[in-house]
């Protein structure tokens, strides 16, 4: 007889949450992470409406979101002069039933941890335990593989195995192969916070620039009440020739902005200093913005692939977290319709596999900063008028079609029933 619980490879965003739906649907799991202390780590990510949306639905409220980052209220687009191309509201301020979150990655990402821990007790999540690979079994069920820390190797053994291991994920690699190596397109990301105070709404996702170079920054932090000041996340972007490939030793690591700041020296307007946003920041990170190629199936028997070991794809969008989430929504909803069953995994697999492989594609080729790109062909980044340029029907047309494709068109999700009605519980399955 197999145990009929869930393990899950991998302890971020996208395997914790998995962790809660599972909790939510009464299905029992438990979380190897290969790291041995959960830390805050990372800057700022956005949660898209739809993500917010099964987050509420998994208990985790308002007040909560609120103590890790800040609703969103603007997205906009501006050109090299400083001239709007784009702008919209967001959330709630744009019919949304739900609203759209900034947030501090680490601190969001140690929220989930907490209510993991706090529903399911400190023995879910393993610290300290990397998967290395699995063997599923002909009379059902299925092996994981594990190195500890200390050094000695165990087996795991369940009914589902859920591969949450990121994009240098050993579950995939063993699914899939002869997948080729990561992609780097040849953009180079420095990423960092300043304390600052925010411009336009007070809580404004601001992407500026071309495909070949560009700035966003959006708060993540209520403003102090006193000095008006908040964290101010941003990303400084430059592409460079990548016809060697990434040379660094990692893909990872701090640096001085000495090494990067030239490239924005002169990106200084009355209503925003880029050299001085940048040269306040306490710690910078610089990294190559990569992704990998799309794959015909996260499905292997009871294993399957979720969040970036699944579709990791390009920041341009700010949806990688909030589909992370979505995914395990998704999965919860297979395994209560299905049971705790390869069959479950096969109709997730269906479901999602398709769509957000375009998804990766659709990013790669720059996602909604394609208007950027637009705007650069047809008159070198700098404008009077943007109607001129790119008429208001032709923006946003190109929004709606990248909103569709990510999952968060207005009218579609104010209308969808709960992805996991209340209550619901896991068909009951016998493993034999």
């Amino acid at each position: 007889m197999t145990e009929n619980i869930v393990i899950i490879a991998g302890g971020g965003i996208g395997g914790l949450a998995t962790a809660l739906t599972l909790h939510q649907i009464g299905v029992p799991c438990v979380v190897y992470e290969s790291v041995r202390e959960m830390r805050p780590l990372g800057v700022g990510i956005n949660m898209q409406p739809n993500a917010v949306r099964e987050l509420y639905d998994l208990g985790i409220s308002e007040a909560d979101l609120d103590r890790v980052g800040l609703p969103a209220r603007e997205w906009a687009l501006v050109g090299l002069n400083g001239n709007d191309i784009y702008s919209e509201p967001r959330g709630h301020l744009a019919g949304y039933n739900w609203p759209q979150y900034a947030v501090h990655r680490g601190h969001f990402h140690m929220l989930l941890h907490d209510k993991v821990v706090e529903r399911m007790g400190p023995d879910v999540v393993r610290l300290g335990s990397r998967m290395t690979g699995y063997r599923n079994h002909s009379d059902g069920g299925v092996s994981a593989f594990v190195e500890n820390a200390n050094g000695t190797k165990s087996e795991a053994r369940g009914a589902l195995l859920i591969g949450a291991d990121g994009i240098h994920s050993a579950i995939r690699a063993q699914m899939h192969p002869t997948q080729p190596p990561i992609h780097w397109g040849g953009a180079i990301m420095w990423r960092g916070t300043t304390v600052a105070k925010p411009i336009r709404s007070g809580s404004s996702f601001v992407g500026l620039g071309t495909h070949r170079q560009r700035m966003v920054f959006y708060p993540i932090s209520h403003p102090d009440l006193q000095t008006g000041l908040a964290t101010i996340n941003w990303i400084a972007e430059v592409t460079m020739d990548n016809s060697e490939g990434w040379k660094q030793s990692g893909w990872f690591r701090q640096v001085h902005t000495d090494e990067f700041k030239h490239h924005f020296a002169d990106w200084i307007w009355d209503w925003l200093d880029v050299p001085a946003l940048i040269g306040q920041a306490n710690t910078v990170f610089e990294n190559p913005m990569i992704d990998r190629d799309p794959v015909p199936t996260w499905r292997d028997g009871a294993v399957a692939l979720l969040g970036d070991a699944a579709h990791a794809m390009y920041p341009t969008g700010s949806n990688g977290g909030s589909q992370a989430i979505v995914d395990a929504r998704i999965l919860g909803a297979a395994i209560v319709e299905r049971g705790v069953t390869p069959e479950a995994l096969a109709a997730f697999d269906e479901k999602l596999c398709g769509p957000i492989s375009q998804l990766i594609l659709r990013n790669r080729g720059a996602g909604p900063f394609g208007l950027l790109n637009m705007v650069d062909e047809r008159c070198g980044g700098t404008f009077d008028n943007i109607d001129d340029v790119i008429p208001p029907n032709e923006r946003a047309e190109f929004m709606a079609g990248y909103k569709a494709a990510a999952g968060f068109a207005i009218d579609k999700l104010n209308s969808a029933p709960p992805t996991i009605p209340q209550g619901a519980r896991a068909r009951s399955t016998v493993l034999v």
